[in-house]
């Protein structure tokens, strides 16, 4: 199956504002349900086993209200590893600041932070809105902004996952997200593109693999 770019509705807010807390709410039964909570979680426990770090500091790229980091922090805490979490998204309107997350509003394609500002730059449902020289680019902003590795949690193309996709379309409350999910899928990369990509990053090596339900899980170690 062919990679077909789609403009999603969610991310020009193109709905009211009851249709667009819906799609949000969708999103979060998306990612608690398939596997998106889970994969961040084993991404940042990876970089600690490898680095022997039991605290690290992460931004979260296209955060939204942050749910997924938050998440991975509640229960890393549980496991002796400390996230501070840090959320950076286009627009302030979808940042949330609570739980005591620090919220900035600016550019993924153009950081606004220092070199090495953070242990972890992480995304997560990000990478396929991104076309190929995009997510270069945000890749290696990336692996500028941070100490040791950018984590990629993001949606594998393939045929069954689209099939799966229209078959859980009545599961969705808002019209956004029943358009939304297929495109997701339909302009997201396979593992080996994603694999060429990120030899052209220049970072130090990757570990990419397959996770639950078509989900892709990637640290890029700088």
């Amino acid at each position: 199956m062919k990679r077909v770019s789609i403009a999603e509705l969610l991310d020009t807010d193109s709905g009211t504002p009851a249709e667009i807390a819906a799609s949000l709410r969708d999103l979060r039964r998306i990612n608690r349900w398939f596997g998106g909570n889970s994969t961040t979680q084993s991404l940042i426990e990876q970089v600690s086993r490898k680095s022997g770090a039991s605290s690290l500091s992460l931004l979260e790229v296209a955060a939204g209200a942050g749910v997924v980091p938050q998440k991975a922090r509640a229960r890393l805490q549980r496991d002796g590893i400390r996230l501070d979490v840090t959320l950076l998204d286009r627009a302030t309107s979808h940042l949330s600041c609570g739980n005591g997350t620090r919220a900035v509003a600016g550019d993924a394609l153009a950081l606004p932070f220092q070199d090495a500002s953070f242990d972890l730059v992480s995304c997560c449902l990000f990478a396929h809105h991104l076309a190929p020289p995009e997510l270069l680019q945000f890749v290696k902003e990336g692996l500028r902004v941070c100490r040791r590795a950018v984590l990629i949690n993001d949606l594998i193309r393939h045929t069954v996952h689209l099939a799966l996709v229209y078959a859980g379309l009545p599961l969705y409350r808002s019209r956004l997200t029943r358009h939304d999910a297929p495109a997701s899928v339909r302009q997201s990369y396979t593992l080996d593109e994603m694999g060429d990509l990120l030899r052209q990053t220049g970072a130090a090596s990757f570990d990419m693999g397959r996770r639950f339900l078509f989900r892709m899980g990637i640290v890029v170690w700088k």
